[in-house]
């Protein structure tokens, strides 16, 4: 037995006990939303929603990023980027109620899930944007980068 092939059969064991630890699932066809190595999703935040006509304000800034975006018509915008999230890799659309969107991203490497909700105030001309992130102190920026991607996606932006 050469010194290669002695190595082949624990680097086997290794890579299917690695399968094992990490579950099947990681080896067939994931689903758009959960194509990734691991999956962080954590509890699903109690805030969610529209809280007395608005999303609730972002608790840390760390992990979590809000936007107030004035426009002309927001029931529009709303229906504009639906499409958009639809066809967005690791984005899953939970609820459309009307005037309300919430959907969550997963993260490719890890898994991380954040919740992305946007809310339609028709009489203040406004489409409301919120996007946190489940678990950990800090995104690095990636909810704030979302938001800022689907405001340029807007019609006129």
């Amino acid at each position: 037995m050469t010194p290669a092939s002695r190595l082949f059969v624990p680097r086997l064991l290794a890579v299917l006990l690695l399968v094992l630890l990490l579950g099947v699932p990681a080896l067939a066809l994931p689903g758009r939303a959960e194509a990734s190595l691991l999956h962080l999703e954590g509890p699903v935040p109690e805030d969610l929603g529209v809280h007395d006509g608005s999303l609730s304000p972002c608790g840390a800034p760390a992990h979590c990023a809000r936007a107030d975006w004035p426009l002309t018509d927001p029931e529009a915008a709303l229906s504009a980027l639906v499409p958009i999230l639809e066809t967005t890799e690791g984005v899953r659309i939970l609820e459309r109620d009307g005037r309300y969107l919430h959907a969550t991203a997963t993260s490719r490497l890890f898994g991380f899930v954040d919740d992305l909700e946007l809310n339609v105030q028709p009489a203040a001309g406004v489409l409301q944007a919120r996007s946190s992130s489940r678990l950990g102190d800090s995104d690095l920026g990636v909810n704030g980068r979302r938001l800022a991607a689907l405001r340029q996606e807007l019609p006129g932006s």
